[in-house]
């Protein structure tokens, strides 16, 4: 598994990051991600089902999304 913890950025940095990740990421692994910000919450969660990728929330709280993404 790979993890970000992007919760240092404000969008569109954590989408753009997640999209370079899932580019490299191979097919079974995981890319686990750690969001702060509102719209990064929403953009990155949105775009990764959009893309047909599985997705699982971990942690959604306040303070933290953190998002486990798979092929």
């Amino acid at each position: 598994m790979i993890f970000i913890d992007l919760t240092a950025f404000r969008c569109p940095v954590p989408l753009v990051q997640v999209k370079l990740a899932l580019k490299k990421l191979p097919v079974g692994e995981t890319l686990e991600v750690a969001l702060l910000d509102s719209a990064s919450r929403r953009d990155v969660h949105a775009f990764v089902e959009k893309q047909g990728y599985q997705v699982q929330k971990v942690q959604d709280e306040p303070k933290v999304l953190r998002l486990r993404i798979s092929r």
